[in-house]
């Protein structure tokens, strides 16, 4: 029986969680789940109004794909435009229920308990909406816990908004920087592309957590950053380097580094690694330090054989484009000199994904 007793204690453990999250979806998911336990409801629903569109999305809905209706539509509506909590006791006898949503899922909505999500200013950010209660009808006394739930998360639901809005800038400022290096050298657009998308498979199936594949995937498109600082004459020269060119295009690995390198970004902390050790080696012949076998981090260690297998399938003014065939061959031939035996391993266990990454972004 859901007793005040058992009410209290979920609303407690409800805070607790929602004040260590971060993530948008995750508040929310959090919001959900203890919504439909502590009112006993058979599903519950958090919609996000979307300005642009003047439509309410449902970030979070048991057991239902994503929902898209309009803010003029619905109890869910209702509750957006005027900022009031709404009961519905039976659904298909009440002039705001829309039974549109129902005919798309087959679901059967009895009764509604809708109640707004406002931020400090007192503006619609969403609805938080419930669905029929087990064995009952919503009470005023359930609108009053879901409206503590609401009001406890807000503050934690603007700040992920935030933190959210915020990694979205982060992620479209660190997309530019990828391209800076692009305005040198046209042909390796495609190509910074490609390294980033085998890097993140690599580093899947390596085990990298969510977190640094993502991190991985997106960052290691800069490796080559430090290019901007090298003349061009020698980047667009057509022939081979010569000496003392060479010596000069090596410094890029530590320009790069220099560029990237933000001790406050984690995100550019692995790109300025990345564009510093994507030339090193395994056995410690590469540069710009020498670094050999795990004093390679491992974004360093992944990026090192996507940069280089996409470079030699790829045509260059001073070269013809490699087949695949010739391209693994020398991969297997450097396996524990140039690069990881382990991580060779998997990037030979997977080329189906890889020749996919490929054709989808050929040059």
């Amino acid at each position: 029986m859901n007793t005040a007793e058992n009410q209290l204690k979920i609303l407690l453990e409800f805070g607790k969680v929602v004040n260590k999250t971060r993530s948008l979806n995750s508040v929310l998911k959090s919001m959900a789940d203890y919504a439909r336990d502590i009112i006993n409801a058979d599903r519950c629903s958090i919609f996000v109004y979307d300005p642009k569109s003047d439509e309410l999305v449902s970030k979070i809905s048991h057991n239902v794909e994503t929902i898209r209706i309009s803010v003029k539509k619905g109890v869910a509506g209702y509750a957006a435009l005027s900022k009031e909590t709404h009961i519905i006791v039976d659904a298909y006898n009440d002039y705001r229920f829309n039974p549109e949503i129902d005919k798309k899922t087959g679901y059967l909505t009895k009764s509604i308990l809708a109640v707004p999500l406002l931020d400090n200013h007192g503006n619609t950010i969403g609805v938080f909406q419930a669905l029929n209660k087990q064995e009952s009808v919503f009470t005023n006394l359930d609108a009053e816990i879901l409206l503590l739930i609401s009001n406890y998360a807000a503050s934690a639901i603007e700040n992920a908004m935030l933190y959210d809005k915020l990694k979205d800038t982060q992620t479209k400022i660190i997309n530019k920087l990828s391209s800076a290096a692009e305005f040198k050298d046209q042909d390796t657009s495609k190509h910074t592309k490609r390294v980033g998308l085998y890097s993140g498979l690599l580093a899947d199936k390596y085990g990298l957590s969510k977190d640094e594949i993502t991190m991985i995937e997106l960052t290691a498109p800069m490796h080559d950053a430090g290019k901007i600082g090298i003349a061009d004459n020698i980047i667009l020269k057509p022939g081979k380097l010569e000496k003392d060119e060479f010596e000069l295009m090596k410094t890029h690995a530590q320009i790069g580094y220099n560029l990237l390198y933000d001790d406050e970004n984690d995100y550019l902390k692995v790109a300025a690694l990345i564009a510093l050790e994507h030339h090193e080696k395994f056995d410690g012949s590469g540069y710009p330090s020498g670094k050999k076998g795990e004093e390679i981090s491992i974004y360093g260690r992944i990026v090192a054989i996507a940069d280089v297998f996409d470079a030699l399938i790829s045509e260059r003014a001073y070269k013809r484009a490699w087949s695949f065939d010739e391209a693994l061959t020398y991969l297997k031939n450097e396996s524990g000199h140039h690069f990881d035996p382990h991580l060779i391993t998997l990037f030979l266990t997977n080329l189906d994904a890889i020749k996919t990454i490929y054709n989808d972004l050929k040059d």
